[in-house]
C-alpha cells in the first residue's frame, strides 16, 4: 500500500531542504487516517489514557469457545551482567529539553515497532503458532514499511518472532525492514534469557548496529538515527526507560478484536507528525501521544492531495 493510499502525503522529492524550523507550543492532536494531512486540532487538550499496561482479561474467541489469556508471573529485573535497570544519559535528557521545531516538510525517520502486545497478541504459550491481530495492524506496519524506515524489536524469542512477522508481513515487507531483533539483541545472560525478566529496548544499541545505521539517509555524511529521529511503538512504558522520550505508548492488546479507540490509526497520525519534528525527543515530551477512547474513523479523503513542492 503506497503512503498515499494511507491518507499521507508522500515525501519531498530528495535533496529538497528542510527550510527554517518554526517553534511549535506543546498541541491538541485531531486524529484522522484517512486525511491527506496531519493537522493539529483547534479544540483543547485531549484527555490522555492511561499510562499503565492495561490489565482488561477480553475473552477471546477461538473455534466457538471463549478463551481467556494465560496469568502469568511477575516480571523479575535482570541481573548486573544484563545490563540491570537503565537511565536516560544526562545528554539525552538536555537534548530533549529544547524546544521543539516544526520542519516544513516531512521526513525519513526510524519506526520501533514492538510486537506482541503492540500488533498482536498470543493467547496461549502452548500454542506460539496462534497470535489474533490487533484491529488494522497489517494496515499500519504496511504503510509504516512504505513509509519510513522500520524496525521490529520484540522481547519474544527469535522463533516466535519469525512466526509473528510471517503473519503480518509478506516475504517482499521482511525485506525492506531493516532490523528484526528478537530475545537474543537484548543483551542478557544466560539465565536471564530463559526466565521472565523486564526487557529494556536501549535504543543506542539498534542506533549502534550497522545493518541499522547504514539505512540513514545521510549515512554516507557519517550521519546515524538518534533520538531525533525514531520513534519506538510499543504498550510497555519500562521497557523505553533509557530513551523514553522516544516512546509512543500505547494500550496492551489483549486480544479483543473489537478493542475500542482505533489505537492503531491514531499512532499513524501521530507518528507523521512526528516525521516533521527537528528532534522527535524535544516533540514527544512536549506533545506525548495520548489515545482516545471514543476516537472514530472519519470518511475517506479523496485522493488528490497536493504534491509537496520540490
Amino acid at each position: 500500500m503506497s503512503a498515499a493510499g494511507f491518507g499521507y502525503m508522500p515525501y519531498p522529492p530528495a535533496g529538497a531542504g528542510p527550510g527554517a524550523g518554526t517553534q511549535i507550543p506543546p498541541q491538541a492532536l485531531s486524529f484522522n487516517p484517512f486525511a491527506p494531512a496531519f493537522t493539529p486540532a483547534t479544540s483543547g487538550q485531549q484527555r490522555p489514557h492511561s499510562q499503565s499496561r492495561s490489565r482488561s482479561r477480553s475473552p477471546m474467541r477461538g473455534k466457538g469457545k471463549g478463551q481467556f489469556p494465560e496469568k502469568r508471573d511477575e516480571r523479575a529485573q535482570p541481573s548486573r551482567a544484563s545490563g540491570g535497570i537503565p537511565n536516560p544519559t544526562p545528554e539525552y535528557l538536555v537534548h530533549a529539553s529544547l524546544p521543539p521545531l516544526l520542519l516544513p516538510h516531512p521526513r525519513q525517520i526510524l519506526v520501533v515497532i514492538d510486537l506482541n502486545g503492540t500488533l498482536l497478541f498470543r493467547p496461549s504459550r502452548k500454542n506460539p503458532s496462534q497470535f489474533v491481530e490487533r484491529p488494522h495492524a497489517r494496515r499500519f506496519l504496511s504503510y509504516c514499511i512504505d513509509t519510513f524506515h522500520v524496525a521490529i524489536w520484540s522481547s519474544a524469542k527469535p522463533d516466535n518472532v519469525r512466526r509473528m512477522c510471517d503473519q503480518l508481513m509478506t516475504p517482499e515487507q521482511r525485506q525492506r525492514v531493516v532490523a528484526i531483533w528478537g530475545r537474543d539483541k537484548f543483551g542478557l545472560d544466560a539465565a536471564d534469557y530463559n526466565r521472565r525478566v523486564q526487557c529494556y529496548k536501549r535504543l543506542g544499541a539498534l542506533w549502534g548496529a550497522h545493518e541499522v545505521a547504514r539505512t540513514h539517509p545521510r549515512f554516507d555524511e557519517g550521519v546515524r538515527w538518534s533520538q531525533a529521529d525514531t520513534v519506538l511503538i510499543d504498550d510497555s512504558l519500562e521497557k523505553a526507560r533509557s530513551e523514553p522520550y522516544n516512546l509512543v505508548p500505547i494500550p496492551e492488546f489483549m486480544g479483543d478484536p473489537n478493542e475500542p479507540g482505533y489505537i492503531l490509526p491514531q499512532v499513524h497520525d501521530y507518528i507523521n507528525e512526528c516525521s516533521r519534528q527537528a528532534d522527535i525527543s524535544t516533540y514527544i515530551r512536549m506533545s506525548p501521544f495520548q489515545s482516545k477512547a471514543n476516537f472514530m474513523l472519519g470518511a475517506p479523503a479523496v485522493a488528490n492531495a497536493a504534491a509537496p513542492a520540490a
